[in-house]
């Protein structure tokens, strides 16, 4: 035992000398082992931006699928053989056909098998114009230094304005038809594959298509799920409450709204829910003005909804658009004093809340996409893209004559029927359409 013990003693001398002096040799090598060793980011260095962070994902690896990680390959035999060891005893008895997923879901939503990633053929190098810059490798370039100062916001120029009218006509057209497909035994993926030919169809391309990975051409967020939910083979259930979420990008510029559709019947408690989200944002998008500031949003928002017992999720937000997809200024939809700046002619952004029925916290889904609430409760969001005018502000994704009219516009005390804007021309226009509308 002794001799054990001083075997022991002296290895540890060993280590811990040659620990210490590890760095000095190192620092004289030429290799620069130790220059690359300390020059490491620290975690705190690395941005937390849902959006805007580039994770694994975004690296120079081809394989696009699953967020553009390669994903873990099963190691082979040395014949070249997968292992067909099935284990003994107690081990054998449990067994399965593939990994056991331990991942702690909050709610009764799980992840379905995905189909394969889409990819857009181009017809001739001319038209990766069609394309934004990040389509055909998952990292966007455009925009990616932003603003060092929140409050510095573009002003778009008139002919940038008319084509983004353009792209929120075509992402409003899209939104309608996506809505129509949800159907109780209808599949997620369904609904991405019916959004993803008409964009195509239309000259367009569905902006979350591989926007830092993201495997589909739209979201779609079921029950707890608070958003960028990756549509699957899961069918849609009675009762179910989902959000689409969709993107256009056409002729350069981007067009982003969702909207919340009911699977079939509805409890009171998500009436409830969905008619508080969604007269909280007609309130929020009511106030914008030129020479407001845009921190004001968020109380508007967190006011209306908390004495009626929800909470606003503050992990994602509202943020600025054009030919880049997310800019500034960041719109957060809870109360806060930030300095994101005052709102002017012809800016362009979105408002789009996230309201939950319990806690407003956020469980990340292994994906590194799938955001769904803390608490299995469920969660609504609403969401258009506006531009400031010099009399209030439009929806440039606005609904039309042809868009569905939902219960929540019937029934609101906010604002009764299609909201198109605040602007004297968008009364006009809202009133023209309303007058049919609710009349039926």
């Amino acid at each position: 035992m002794s001799k054990l013990v001083s075997g022991a003693f002296a290895i540890f001398i060993f280590a811990l000398c040659y620990s210490m002096m590890l760095p000095i040799v190192a620092a004289f090598h030429p290799s620069g082992y130790y220059s690359r060793l300390v020059s490491l980011p620290s975690p705190s260095s690395i941005p937390t931006d849902r959006w805007y962070r580039c994770r694994d994902r975004t690296t120079s690896s081809q394989t696009i699928l699953f967020m553009g990680k390669s994903g873990n390959k099963k190691k082979k035999n040395s014949a070249g053989k997968k292992s067909t060891s099935t284990g003994k005893g107690f081990s054998a008895a449990i067994a399965t056909e593939g990994p056991i997923d331990r991942f702690p879901y909050a709610g009764s939503v799980r992840p379905g098998n995905q189909s394969p990633q889409r990819k857009v053929i181009l017809s001739s190098e001319a038209s990766r114009e069609f394309l934004p810059d990040y389509a055909l490798d998952g990292r966007p370039k455009k925009g990616s230094n932003m603003p060092l100062l929140p409050w510095v916001i573009e002003v778009k120029k008139p002919d940038e304005i008319e084509k983004m009218r353009a792209a929120g006509k075509l992402a409003r057209e899209i939104l309608d038809l996506g809505g129509r497909a949800v159907k109780p035994g209808v599949t997620t993926d369904e609904i991405d594959t019916v959004v993803h030919e008409a964009i195509i169809e239309a000259g367009a391309y569905p902006s979350p298509l591989n926007y830092h990975g993201f495997p589909k051409s739209c979201c779609t967020s079921v029950n707890e799920v608070i958003c960028h939910g990756i549509p699957d083979d899961r069918k849609l259930n009675e009762g179910d409450l989902v959000n689409v979420d969709i993107t256009v990008y056409l002729n350069g510029y981007h067009g982003d709204c969702s909207e919340m559709f009911v699977v079939g019947s509805i409890d009171e408690q998500g009436k409830a829910l969905l008619q508080a989200t969604y007269d909280c944002w007609i309130k929020a998008c009511e106030f914008v003005k030129p020479g407001r500031d845009y921190k004001e949003l968020g109380a508007i928002m967190e006011d209306h909804i908390v004495p009626r017992g929800f909470s606003s999720v503050r992990n994602f937000c509202g943020h600025g658009i054009g030919s880049v997809f997310h800019t500034t200024p960041n719109i957060l939809h809870y109360r806060n004093n930030e300095p994101n700046g005052q709102m002017a002619t012809r800016h362009t952004f979105t408002i789009e809340p996230m309201i939950c029925e319990g806690s407003a916290k956020v469980l990340n889904w292994p994906d590194d996409w799938t955001a769904t609430t803390v608490d299995g409760k469920r969660s609504a969001q609403f969401e258009h893209t506006l531009v400031i005018t010099p009399d209030g502000v439009e929806a440039m994704t606005c609904k039309n004559e042809n868009s569905m009219l939902q219960f929540w516009e019937k029934e609101s005390e906010v604002y009764k029927g299609f909201w198109l804007g605040s602007s004297e021309d968008a009364k006009r226009r809202a009133e023209a359409i309303n007058s049919k509308i609710l009349e039926l």
